[in-house]
Formats: structure tokens, sequence, C-alpha cells
């Protein structure tokens, strides 16, 4: 409906502008919106005083001459210019019943549009290092930013789903080091695990695995691993120097191949792990991106090379920095080490280039909030070198934090104290979770109650939306039972006699889930479909406990049985755009 009107304001102003009454030629995006008191109108356009002052006249003057050049429509029961200026729209009831119509006859479609034309956008999400399980925090993310994903193919974009895999960085070093020295305590070796080691049980299992392909080969007396090392934290040193320091001694201990085998043991076995936790989760992706992929084609090396040609790269003390201080950045970056190798940073430089030059029109980072001063250094780098800054959106999520019965649940990877993804999608199914963690906004702290995800009442937003759901589908039972059936066309020429003030607000309702979608996908903000969702289920609930459905009066029966099923469709079209079932019984 929205839509519509912005489509009738368009024709008026074309013709204002034509006979010319109007010296501007009319704006492409006309300003439409709800009004909040329905004794106000049903939408109301601000568009008179948006153009008066370039048009040279006084708002409610052009606001008189925009509704005298409207062109009729059946929707439009009359029109009135309300304060400084404002057009207000009053709709006639069969506007609202047109919305039941399209909603039936286009199913899974209704909802959609092409708002975003065809442009290409790529969205890269959860990207988390390889080296531990997905945890709850992470799961925020994964399902943030798989629904911000369908959000926007839903109004038009192609969108590809990207996963980048921190596969050449320290922490991969370090968990292999980790699982070696668990393998060493397999074999009768007795160890001192390091202060800055990955602890989790997860390591464990993976050194098991290299226990049980080759038994003691890997097999090195302790006393040898820690000859000439510096000392670790406990015994006052730095942790950092100390597990570097034994980094490099089990790779000159094990020697290349061996050294490579537990390295890529470690990564292989959870990305894997990583893998199936996330389609499982109903996530998926058009690529997974190796960062060591770009090294080895030496995309890295490019990008260095494309900053110093920019101008914006200095040496200092045998590094190499590149100067982000000059587009806003608190301080300069190092993208090359004086040993040589390359920088973190560097390879996302690179990665980025990579993305706009496989001719994206836009890319889009679902970032963890703790990278939140990662953001002007990225932008910096692609300004640099002439890539429009604007082209890349950072979306930050805030982890979510877990609570069961009232209690905080830990959560660090490197000491292995954590709720995994899986663990509380065996607890509370992948519906509760996938709902739970875009009810907010992105950037908002979550509280996640694992005891209220778990509970079939109201009070689970969830629970009480798919129930809206499968109570429809129990109505059409009980029609069945009845000997009766749907008869959708009986339905559809009768639904003036949906008068029920109950009836108004579902058939209001209904017309702006399109409108929720567009602007859930262009401001990348989930949580307003959800919110819609729990809106609307909650009006289908008081609406079915307060007016029986199945009425013996047939007319009125079938009138009152498309509306159920029209509430039906858009509960299931909104739902699948979040991940999340709508289930036929419960």
């Amino acid at each position: 409906m929205k839509n519509h009107l912005q489509h009738l304001l368009t024709q008026a102003l074309q013709h204002l502008h034509r006979t010319q009454q109007l010296a501007i030629a009319p704006p492409s995006d006309i300003p439409v919106e709800r009004t909040r008191d329905r004794a106000h109108g049903d939408f109301a356009s601000s568009i008179a005083l948006a153009l008066a002052k370039t048009a040279r006249c006084k708002p409610r003057d052009l606001a008189q001459s925009v509704i005298t050049a409207l062109p009729p429509s059946d929707s439009v029961q009359r029109v009135e210019i309300a304060g400084p200026g404002f057009i207000n729209f009053f709709l006639r009831s069969t506007a609202y019943h047109q919305v039941v119509r399209e909603i039936l006859a286009q199913g899974e479609a209704f909802g959609r549009s092409q708002q975003g034309a065809g442009q290409s956008v790529q969205v890269e999400f959860v990207s988390a290092n390889p080296t531990g399980p997905l945890h709850v925090g992470h799961g925020r993310g994964a399902a943030f930013g798989a629904t911000v994903a369908n959000l926007l193919e839903a109004v038009g974009y192609r969108v590809h789903r990207e996963y980048y895999v921190n596969d050449a960085g320290r922490q991969m070093h370090i968990l292999a080091a980790s699982v070696w020295l668990r393998y060493l305590e397999l074999c009768g070796v007795p160890i001192t695990f390091p202060t800055n080691g990955y602890k989790g049980a997860y390591v464990r299992a993976i050194a098991s695995l290299l226990f049980a392909e080759h038994g003691e080969a890997y097999a090195i007396d302790f006393a040898e691993v820690l000859a000439h090392l510096p000392p670790d934290e406990p015994q006052g040193g730095n942790k950092e120097i100390y597990i570097d320091a034994l980094i490099e001694r089990a790779k000159n201990l094990l020697g290349d191949n061996r050294y490579r085998y537990v390295f890529e043991l470690g990564l292989n076995t959870i990305l894997d792990d990583i893998r199936a936790d996330l389609s499982e989760f109903g996530v998926q992706y058009d690529k997974w991106y190796s960062e060591r992929g770009l090294l080895e084609s030496g995309a890295v090396n490019k990008a260095i090379e494309q900053l110093r040609q920019s101008g914006y790269v200095h040496e200092q003390d045998g590094a190499l920095w590149f100067r982000s201080s000059a587009f806003g950045d608190e301080k300069d970056r190092v993208i090359q080490r004086e040993n040589g190798q390359t920088t973190y940073f560097a390879s996302d430089i690179a990665y980025h280039l990579e993305k706009f030059e496989r001719g994206f029109e836009r890319v889009i980072d679902i970032w963890g909030a703790d990278h939140h001063g990662y953001i002007p250094r990225v932008k910096a780098a692609l300004q640099a070198v002439g890539v429009d800054p604007t082209k890349l959106d950072v979306l930050l999520v805030q982890f979510a934090i877990l609570y069961r019965q009232g209690v905080r649940a830990q959560m660090s990877t490197r000491s292995g104290e954590f709720v995994t993804l899986r663990d509380l999608r065996q607890e509370v199914g992948n519906d509760a979770a996938r709902f739970f963690y875009v009810m907010r906004k992105s950037e908002q702290h979550l509280d996640f109650d694992l005891d209220l995800a778990k509970t079939q009442s109201k009070d689970n937003p969830v629970y009480y939306i798919q129930y809206a759901h499968a109570r429809v589908c129990s109505v059409l039972g009980k029609l069945a039972e009845k000997g009766l059936s749907c008869e959708t066309a009986q339905g559809l020429d009768h639904l003036a006699l949906l008068t029920e003030t109950h009836e108004e607000t579902l058939l209001v309702a209904l017309s702006r889930y399109p409108e929720c979608v567009e602007s859930a996908a262009l401001n990348q903000e989930p949580h307003q479909l959800a919110q819609y969702l729990r809106d609307l289920a909650t009006a289908f609930h008081v609406y079915y406990n307060e007016h029986r459905v199945l009425v013996d009066e047939a007319d009125l029966r079938s009138a009152r049985l498309v509306l159920s099923l029209a509430v039906r469709q858009v509960i299931r079209n909104g739902l699948a755009l979040l991940g999340v079932t709508a289930p036929e019984v419960m």
C-alpha cells in the first residue's frame, strides 16, 4: 500500500511539473509513512514540506495542489491536509481486503520485492578463528548474518555468503603446539602445559586422533622441548614470548612434514566441526575463503605494493607501515614486520581489495563488537588505493551472554570454559536459538535466557509465533472433521463481512509485512521482523480467543478462514527469513 501511495504522489507531482505548476521535477523517493494514530489517517506524506522551499510556495498550498492532482484510487477514501502541510491518506476497508488476496495469490513470494534491483552484495559473517568449536557468542553472529543475507535476497539483491578462514595466523600455530603437547601426555610424557595454550577438551580429542593414527612416532622427551626456552608466566616470564619460542621448538623438533601434519590435523578437525555446526544451524555459505590462499596467490604482496604506489607506505625500524592516520585512524599500522612476515592486517587489506575485484557492488562485514577500532583502518586502506570506502558496511554484533537459572555461563576459548553452539542447539533447538539471537539490535547486549527459550508459553516469543501458525492449521483440521472444506473463493468474495475491530487490526497488520521486510533488509535490522511477527501472532491469538472462526454462517466462516490463512502464510514467510520453522502441530 505504501508503494501504491508513493506512485499516486509521483503521478501528481509529475502532472504539476508538466503543466508548469511546479518548477522542479519530483524526487525519486517520495516520503510516505504510516500514521501512529489512525484518527489522522492511515498514511501521511511530508513531500509538500520537503519541496516547498525549493518550489517557492507555502507547504499547505503545495499540499493542496498535490491533492487536487492526485489520480483516483479505489483504495483511497479521502485525503486531507494536516498541520503545516502534511498530506494524510484515509484508506477504504477494501484496500486492506486486497492484501488478503495478494497474500493468498503470491504465497511464499508475498513480501518480496526488487528494491535491490539485482545489485551484487557480499555478506561475510562468523569467520571465527578455527582454533576451537563455535560457542554461543559466535552463534549470534551466525544467526544475524544469515538473516541479513536472507532479507537482502528477499528485496532483490544478489547475495554472496562468505566465511573467511583465518588459517595462516599465529593462533593456528598456538593450536598446533597445544595439540602436540596433549599428544605427548598421551604418550606418557610428563609436560607442563603453557599458560597461553588452548586448554579445551577438544584439544585432547584432536591429540587422541594423532595418537591413534601415529602411535608414539611424534613423541619427544619434554626436557628436550624445554631446553633453553625462556620462562613461562608462572615462572616470572612473558607468556607471549614463551609460546612463540615453544612453537619454534616444536617446528624444529618435528621437522616441516610432521609439524605441518599436526597443524593441518588441528585446523581441519576444527574447521570440519565448524562447517557441520553451521550447516546444522541452517547457515550455508557460497564460499569458504582461505587466508593462506591469499598469501600463496601473492595477493597480500600485491596489496602492499598498491599501497606503496599510492604513497601511503613508509619504512621504520625495518618494518613497513601503512599511513592510516592520514585517513583518520588514530595511528599508523604495521603491514610487514621487520622479519619480513606480513601482518594479519595486511591479509585483511588484500582480502577486502579482492572482494571488490570480484565485482561486488557492496560488501557487508559482520564482526564482533570488539573489532570496532578495526573499521577505520580497513576503510582507510580501501580509500588509499581508490576504492570508495562507503561501499563497505561493517555491522557489529555484541556477543550473547548465556544465563541458566539466572547464573551467567563463562566463555573463554583459550581456557576451554564455554558453552558451544552445538550444546545450545541441542538444549533449546535451532528455532529458539535462531529467533532469540535476532530479537535485539545486533549492537545491543543480548542476555540469552536459556530457561525462557525452552518454555512453552506466550512469554517465549518464538513458541508464541509458531503456535499461531499451528493454530490456523488446527482450525483447518477441525473444519475437515466437520465434513467441510475451506472455500477460498467464497471467502475472498465476502471479505466485507470482516468488520470486527480485531479483524481490522489483523488486516492492517498483514498489510505492514512488505514494508517491514524492506525496512529490516535495508537497515540490516532483523529484529524488526522478529518484533513484527510477535505483534502479528499476538493480534491473531487475541482475535482467535474473542471470535469463533468456524461459525455456522458459511460466508462469514469462509471470510474468517481466508483471513486466518493469510496470517498463517505471512508468519510462515517471516519465520523462513529468520531461519525458523513453521510447525503445523504443537
